[in-house]
């Protein structure tokens, strides 16, 4: 994990481990995430961390991804490792687990979710 220098960091990837998200996985969602990073050699281009709280509760796991700033929902250990190989490294992301992404500067629900709203 690039941790002192980021410039050549592609992906801030942020796992909540409140309350909630912990009760839904968010330990091994963060495991899941990191070793998935680690397998394809991606330490450098993905960062993580992990946080606690975001205030979506709801939504648990929550994972964001930044520059993107999209928001996911119900991530679990294997959505974690998919959104790892889908969206940051192939640049597909995973609409179905979408919560908002930031569009038009403001962050819009998306996804399976969101009702009519678009998905990108």
């Amino acid at each position: 994990m690039a941790t002192w220098d980021l410039s050549g960091t592609q992906h801030h990837v942020l796992i909540c481990n409140g309350g909630s998200c912990l009760r839904k996985q968010g330990d091994e969602v963060t495991l899941a995430l990191r070793e998935e990073v680690a397998l394809h050699g991606a330490e450098n281009l993905i960062h993580t961390t992990r946080t606690r709280c975001n205030g979506r509760c709801e939504d648990a796991c929550v994972v964001t991804v930044y520059p993107e700033g999209i928001w996911y929902k119900d991530i679990g250990p294997e959505s974690a490792r998919l959104l790892v190989r889908e969206h940051l490294l192939q640049g597909r992301p995973l609409y179905e687990r979408m919560a908002y992404s930031y569009r038009n500067e403001r962050f819009v629900p998306t996804g399976s979710g969101a009702k009519g709203v678009p998905r990108h």
